[in-house]
């Protein structure tokens, strides 16, 4: 008896430190958080994680310094952020291209977009917007797809990387009227204005930040959107509007590393969801055309498990493969 409540002391004991390591610290976040952001500097992405990093450091007191990852149409930085430290101290703001696309247009990819992260939350959901430069003759898709019919060779466009959300969309274009493209691909939407402004390309397709700061240049000019209409061009028609049969809507979500500790979960996210309902950033979201679109971290993750089976029987349709 006394060896069996001696072991049983020994056993609690032994425990304790085990128990304790698990624990998340309770000043979290107690240093500074890196925020990976899958574009280069100056594009769309960028302007929105550096917004969502700035209130997220006034909201937990700790500065997220914001870490551009280009490269890969996001997978790179999402693959970064899938193997860093599950210790809340590396996050990442996604989209839909590193989530739920990239599984259905790669084989290969360098973390599981189920098992490899935590979903903290959705924060946003934006469409992409089909631009040209302003002495293209086309003023709409209908007409632009008729320029391509007619002309000799493919014609060029621009997107922020193989297998993005952009690429997609022009790839389903391509399918669904046998017009034949040429992708050029630049790292991150900033890249693709200037190699418009450059005349070096006629056409891309953008995030709707990026593409509303290149149509205010006044030298591009707004085409059709993707997926649904957008506050800051609400007269520019869809894809589905102008006889293409095809509607989908693109978000942004924020992740972490698989195995995060619930309770910096929930820190964080709630963060989120206080930063969503701030006025000043619903007026900045507004004006990049991002609707501020609050989910739960699980809600999200189930929607992506969703997602990423739809995407792959449409890559499989319109015969999209990227390695």
């Amino acid at each position: 008896m006394k060896h069996s409540l001696l072991s049983g002391v020994v056993a609690i004991c032994l425990s304790v430190p085990t128990v304790a390591l698990a624990q998340p610290p309770v000043d979290y976040p107690s240093r500074p958080v890196k925020l990976i952001v899958p574009s280069a500097p100056g594009g769309g992405a960028d302007a929105f994680g550096r917004l969502l990093g700035g209130h997220l450091s006034k909201r937990l007191r700790q500065p997220f310094v914001v870490e551009n990852v280009a490269g890969a149409a996001g997978t790179i930085a999402i693959g970064q952020l899938a193997h860093s430290r599950p210790d809340g101290y590396t996050i990442a703001l996604g989209t839909m291209t590193t989530t739920t696309l990239a599984p259905a247009v790669y084989r290969q990819l360098p973390y599981d977009p189920v098992k490899g992260l935590t979903t903290l939350a959705r924060v946003g959901t934006s469409p992409i917007i089909l631009v040209a430069n302003a002495d293209l003759p086309a003023n709409n898709l209908k007409e632009f797809v008729e320029l391509a019919r007619r002309s000799q060779k493919p014609i060029q466009f621009g997107t922020w990387g193989p297998g993005s959300t952009g690429h997609f969309c022009a790839e389903v274009l391509a399918q669904k009227t046998g017009i034949k493209l040429d992708h050029i691909p630049f790292k991150g939407g900033a890249a693709v204005m200037t190699a418009m402004m450059g005349d070096v390309i006629k056409v891309g397709w953008l995030d709707i930040g990026s593409g509303t700061t290149a149509v205010k240049t006044g030298k591009i000019k707004p085409l059709a959107m993707c997926t649904r209409r957008t506050s800051n061009f609400p007269n520019v028609a869809t894809y589905k509007e102008q006889g293409v049969d095809f509607d989908q809507w693109t978000g942004w979500a924020m992740y972490a590393p698989a195995g995060l500790p619930k309770p910096i979960v929930d820190k964080i996210a709630t963060a989120l969801k206080d930063t969503l309902q701030d006025p000043t950033v619903k007026a900045r979201m507004t004006d990049w055309g991002i609707t501020p679109d609050y989910l739960g971290g699980a809600e999200q993750a189930a929607i992506n498990v969703r997602e990423i089976e739809v995407w792959k029987g449409v890559a499989r349709e319109a015969n999209i493969t990227l390695d």
